[in-house]
């Protein structure tokens, strides 16, 4: 079956989601949905309007038609025309839509902002896709958490368990092109736990997770490094395996030049990725060391694209698209083009 997909707000995550849903040969994008003629969909209107455009309540239309946006209709209509929602509706917004979309029967992803209680299921594709199959409503984790759990799983699922993981986030402090976190030239400090570290445990719940998390004044991604506990002994040779089997890790090495977070970025523009946009997180092999007992390891979030294929899981899950999470994450994969570089 084909599954007609929404989204709801053509922001930094919600034009990225309408791309990748674009690409999925088992899913039509039916239409976007926002409230203001934004840069993006300003640009979105000079590449053509590759997707059609719907109005959500309170939004001006003679704005857009000023600018020669052309409309669909209104958010209901795009709602009668889909079988699941993805939205990325700033903060809060979400919780509203929810009424919307019971009202229509519809059922919805929604992105990490909102509170995991809007959702049946905190939702990851690798860690907890079956909890996810039929649901109404899932919920994803966030950026740093996304890619924080991809590589937990993977050890846990490949090297004999994790019983503990320790964290440090270094965390952008904002987007590329946002203003709203002003100029700085600090570190700042959150209290701890994180709540990446908090989220790691509601989706794995074996996993004891604890961590600290610091803002820097950068825009081109996070770094997370990572203390692993075994529940038996994992030697490098082993999380090394382990992470180039995962089609959504990418091992790099520092003398390749993959020196930072702004590597990553670059060398994704070279590759000619809309927006410079990687799926992948980035895993240096430089940072695998053993400590003991404990494996340690660094890795690269890049935060505006990294969530968008469990996102499509998501569709996957709650619409019964693949009963089992191998082979719904390698349906993502194929369409998004993850691990052809391997």
């Amino acid at each position: 079956m084909v599954v007609k997909v929404g989204v709801a707000g053509y922001g930094v995550i919600g034009q990225r989601l309408a791309d990748g849903v674009a690409l999925q040969g088992d899913m039509e994008l039916v239409g976007v949905a926002d409230l203001a003629p934004t840069l993006s969909i300003r640009a979105m209107k000079e590449k053509g309007m590759p997707y059609d455009l719907y109005l959500v309540e309170g939004a001006d239309k003679t704005k857009f038609d000023e600018l020669d946006i052309p409309v669909a209709g209104t958010f209901n209509d795009l709602l009668d025309k889909v079988d699941i929602m993805l939205d990325s509706s700033p903060g809060g917004v979400g919780a509203k839509n929810k009424e919307l979309y019971e009202e229509k029967g519809v059922k919805a992803v929604f992105q990490g902002g909102e509170a995991n209680s809007i959702a049946d299921v905190f939702f990851h594709g690798y860690a907890n896709y079956e909890k996810g199959l039929n649901q109404n409503y899932l919920k994803l984790t966030s950026c740093n958490t996304t890619g924080l759990i991809r590589a937990v799983d993977c050890l846990d699922r490949e090297c004999g368990g994790i019983r503990k993981v320790v964290i440090t986030i270094i965390r952008r402090v904002a987007d590329p092109g946002d203003y709203h976190r002003g100029l700085t030239n600090a570190l700042q400090m959150d209290k701890a736990p994180s709540h990446q570290a908090v989220d790691l445990m509601t989706i794995m719940p074996h996993v004891e997770a604890t961590g600290i998390l610091v803002h820097t004044p950068v825009t081109h991604g996070h770094i997370i490094t990572v203390v692993a506990s075994g529940k038996k002994k994992i030697s490098k040779e082993m999380a090394l395996k382990a992470f180039k089997g995962h089609d959504r890790i990418r091992v790099v090495r520092i003398d390749e030049g993959f020196k930072g977070n702004a590597s990553f970025f670059r060398y994704a523009r070279d590759l000619g990725n809309p927006r410079g946009d990687m799926y992948e997180i980035g895993l240096w092999e430089d940072s695998i060391v053993e400590s003991g007992d404990d494996i340690v390891f660094a890795i690269n979030i890049p935060q505006e694209s990294v969530t968008i294929p469990e996102t499509v899981d998501g569709i996957r899950a709650a619409m019964g698209m693949q009963a089992e999470r191998l082979f719904a994450v390698a349906e993502t994969n194929k369409y998004l083009g993850i691990g052809k570089w391997k």
